[in-house]
């Protein structure tokens, strides 16, 4: 197992058992044999992102998120919509790697599962494509509805999801295995 990726997970949803933390938590049992997933479970710590603040010696909370981005194979986002947008710790978070780069050139899975999700998933792929994430339309993935498709043991109920995710894993993989 020692060629196992490194995954840093982050969820968009603060909240101590929601269903994304839930599917991150399902995944990484889905992908133990070939990913080390480590959930940053810092995002409601970072502060509110300030231009002033971001310099070579930024708030302690966000050099710790940059490096452990910079020192991952690969990140996986997984999050709601809320009120048909982007979560703002999830935003403030991407908003601190703007002019630090950790997201250039590094794959990234992006799954947004709530009931709906449509608005968010877009706002986050501008978003991710602007910061030059490295991401395609086989390492995203939108889940609609996401209550009923995901059980109270963090396993994937529907056959269609189960299917999705696998060939996004795959995908995901091939990705950090293409890497420079």
């Amino acid at each position: 197992m020692a060629d196992r990726k490194k995954v840093i997970a982050i969820s968009g949803s603060v909240r101590r058992n929601s269903a994304n933390l839930r599917l991150i938590k399902a995944i990484d049992e889905l992908t133990k044999e070939k990913f080390e997933t480590t959930v940053f479970e810092g995002l409601a710590e970072l502060p509110h992102f300030n231009p002033d603040l971001d310099t070579d010696q930024p708030p302690e909370a966000v050099n710790n998120f940059r490096m452990l981005l910079k020192n991952s194979d690969g990140i996986l986002i997984c999050t709601p919509e809320y009120a048909m947008g982007v979560p703002g710790t999830l935003k403030n978070a991407l908003d601190w790697t703007v002019s630090s780069g950790e997201f250039s050139g590094k794959p990234v899975a992006l799954i947004t599962a709530s009931t709906s999700g449509l608005k968010a998933h877009e706002s986050l792929l501008d978003t991710l494509q602007i910061i030059d994430a490295k991401i395609n339309e086989e390492t995203q993935y939108l889940i609609s509805f996401i209550q009923v498709k995901l059980n109270s043991e963090n396993r994937i109920t529907d056959e269609q999801t189960m299917t999705d995710l696998q060939k996004l894993i795959g995908a995901f993989e091939e990705q950090m295995e293409n890497v420079n």
